[in-house]
């Protein structure tokens, strides 16, 4: 037998749902969508952190602000970015390498215009693919300058060296590198733009 609700019976009181149905996040989706925001800022922060690291190494030596390039020997003035470096090698297989490059104008041009390119790809959050193959170039070629894995200069002076292996060098081009496999510039960056662009869109790398 069917049972019907009297029209004049009166409903109990209920309070009112929170959330609607289907609408409330599961605890452990919050957390994970909290840990991606929080991911994302850290590597935007480190992004514009490293971005200036390289972009003021241009400015110091273009300019000679004093700190790593003495007041007066910028490049716009004369200074070499690259005699002092290169020139003070003394230690490693590319010794002799690095002496004949010290100075060079093609040297310091690449050298000057591969900080400048990295530090506004950074900065900007374009590009950083690019900016990770060069940058990691960049430091693997430095990292054979200060060869760490030498305990001894060619003159037989000690090398202070502290770790065979690791040093600045590959650390910041581990650095690049995760910011590009991260897509760091989507966040307080120009990346989300970037990758709308046409000619992006077809050539992939140039994330």
């Amino acid at each position: 037998m069917a049972v019907h609700d009297h029209p004049h019976r009166r409903r109990g009181f209920r309070l009112p749902p929170l959330h609607r149905a289907g609408t409330a996040p599961a605890p452990a989706e919050s957390t994970t969508a909290a840990a991606t925001g929080t991911r994302a800022y850290v590597f935007a922060g480190l992004r514009l952190l490293t971005g200036f690291v390289f972009l003021w190494a241009f400015l110091d030596k273009a300019f000679g602000f004093g700190y790593a390039t003495p007041s007066g020997k910028g490049w716009i003035e004369g200074g070499s970015p690259t005699r002092g470096f290169l020139g003070g090698v003394a230690v490693g297989p590319m010794e002799s390498t690095f002496h004949d490059w010290a100075g060079a104008a093609w040297a310091d041009w690449l050298f000057m215009l591969g900080l400048l390119g990295i530090g506004i790809a950074l900065i900007a959050g374009i590009g950083l693919w690019l900016a990770a193959i060069g940058g990691s170039a960049m430091m693997a070629l430095m990292w054979v300058a200060e060869w760490p894995p030498a305990q001894h200069l060619s003159d037989g002076a000690p090398s202070m060296s502290t770790n065979p292996f690791v040093d600045y060098h590959l650390i910041y081009a581990v650095v690049l590198v995760a910011l590009a496999a991260a897509g760091a510039g989507a966040t307080w960056g120009l990346g989300r733009a970037w990758a709308r662009l046409p000619f992006v869109g077809r050539n992939r790398w140039l994330l």
